[in-house]
């Protein structure tokens, strides 16, 4: 029999904005709304990566082939620009979360706005690629710090799921960045790159669908921003949020018809912003009369960890740029007979990440206090990564033209390291942020892990640049030798770390 409207009103509601109390350990006894958070994330994931994994080698291809025709280290330098602009403008998705449209809004909004700009990127003219580019930056700046704050959401403070819960959410993103890259490179690659496109607009598309399918298992999702402006400040802020935008655009394109604002100097604007940003954030939250003597003390090693974390994802990114680049004219892309994409390589980043997340997390819980301290593991995390980028100066060694091919398992092998590097990072560096990070600044924790992310991007976008001017075993072994003397130094500071981040471990 069917239900009237009248019965639907008669059922009880479960507190405003709250998941029904079933929910609660309905996911792998975990609360029912981590399976839509972490299936929009796989989703969002596939769709990212899986468009950056062919990005680079879009750029790099010849116009006839459907490219864009620009030379390797250009090609490398503009997506690492892209990447640096996503995490910049994750900063500012933090605070419009916080302040204006509330978390699951901002996350719808976000989402939209990537699944527009893949669309637009599958439209094959030049002019809608840099238009889809700007909406994916902008969607993913709203998206990705609010999704891992409505994962909170779900669990009380003390609630001892917490960091399982967590761990799951990881697993999800990393089988989205393992799919991704499979499906949009085989077809980038066989039918043309701005089908890969496409294929990442229909990813972002399921996505949202099932977010919004299953809005109501998540807390928090009729509340506007947990700390909203007052309705005449929220006006003004709308207001010249809406006018700054639309003046940025406006200068940009006067500027670069004008011949005034190339790539290059756009790439470059783009790291002045990711070098200055964060010494200002540190600046103003040093100089707080809100941060308390002992807090200051703590952000004291947060600078060295944070900086760690810039090392370790500047060659991260790279899994995506020059790696991609390495692959697609120096390794080969057949396995037992079977031809594969060059971009396929991305894949196996993802598939390591899922199966080694569990392993680590196992072993940490095994050896319980007996377990590194936080800053060990970071340290240990850079110097894998440093390693991944030395590996390659082997099979780059010793040729006497750029024509040779080297064996799969090489990239194979750096990505397994470069994997290993990231599970062990990732987690302890957002772990020890959230740690470390003022009371006065808590909500803003997010911001301060982006802004790494941002800084190692903007190096990127300037180092990527002699990718094609200088020879493989060089290129690959000063940035590896620079990372690993990175790791060495964070474990040289151990003793003070671990006295001054007291009492975390």
């Amino acid at each position: 029999m069917s239900r009237t409207a009248s019965d639907t009103d008669e059922i009880p509601e479960p507190e405003a904005g709250q998941p029904p109390p079933e929910d609660a350990r309905a996911f792998l006894g975990h609360p029912r709304g981590l399976a839509t958070l972490s299936g929009l994330e796989v989703w969002e994931r596939f769709s990212f990566l899986g468009m950056q994994a062919i990005l680079v080698l879009y750029f790099a291809d010849a116009v006839s082939d459907g490219g864009l025709g620009m030379n390797p280290g250009t090609a490398a330098s503009v997506s690492a620009a892209y990447g640096t602009m996503v995490y910049l403008v994750s900063v500012a998705g933090g605070w419009l979360a916080d302040r204006i449209l509330g978390s699951y809004r901002a996350v719808l909004w976000g989402g939209i706005l990537i699944a527009c700009g893949h669309y637009a990127m599958a439209v094959p003219t030049t002019a809608m690629t840099w238009v889809g580019l700007g909406l994916i930056s902008a969607g993913t700046g709203l998206l990705k710090p609010n999704v891992a704050t409505m994962v909170g959401k779900l669990y009380r403070t003390d609630d001892d799921r917490r960091d399982a819960g967590f761990a799951l959410y990881y697993m999800a993103i990393n089988i989205g960045a393992f799919a991704g890259p499979l499906i949009t490179g085989w077809l980038g690659e066989h039918q043309g790159w701005h089908w890969g496109f496409s294929a990442a607009a229909i990813g972002m598309t399921f996505g949202l669908i099932q977010y919004v399918a299953g809005r109501r298992h998540l807390a928090g999702r009729r509340h506007s921003a947990e700390f909203a402006l007052a309705p005449a400040a929220m006006r003004r802020a709308v207001r010249r949020i809406v006018a700054g935008c639309v003046a940025f655009a406006a200068a940009a394109t006067l500027l670069a018809f004008a011949g005034l604002l190339t790539m290059d100097r756009f790439v470059d604007l783009l790291t002045l912003v990711s070098v200055i940003a964060p010494v200002v954030y540190f600046a103003v939250m040093f100089r707080s009369p809100r941060v308390t003597a002992q807090e200051r003390g703590r952000l004291r090693p947060y600078v060295v960890l944070f900086l760690a974390s810039v090392a370790f994802n500047f060659i991260l990114f790279q899994a995506y740029s020059t790696m991609m680049l390495l692959a697609s004219t120096n390794a080969r892309t057949t396995l037992l007979g079977f031809d594969f994409p060059a971009s396929w390589y991305a894949s196996a980043l993802g598939a390591f990440e899922v199966a080694l997340a569990p392993v680590v997390a196992a072993l940490w819980a095994r050896m319980g206090h007996r377990q590194p301290h936080a800053s060990n593991k970071i340290a240990i995390g850079v110097i894998l990564g440093g390693l991944s980028f030395l590996l390659m100066v082997v099979p780059t060694s010793g040729h006497d033209s750029d024509a040779y091919r080297m064996a799969a398992w090489w990239i194979v092998g750096s990505y397994l390291l470069l994997g290993l590097g990231d599970v062990l990072l990732e987690t302890s560096g957002m772990s020890a942020t959230t740690k470390l990070a003022p009371k006065a600044f808590s909500s803003q924790t997010m911001a301060l892990w982006f802004l790494s992310l941002a800084l190692a991007n903007g190096i990127q976008a300037q180092v990527v640049k002699v990718y094609d001017q200088v020879s493989h075993p060089v290129y690959f072994g000063v940035n590896g030798a620079l990372a690993v003397a990175a790791g060495l130094a964070v474990l040289a500071l151990a003793p003070w770390l671990r006295r001054t981040m007291h009492p975390v471990h």
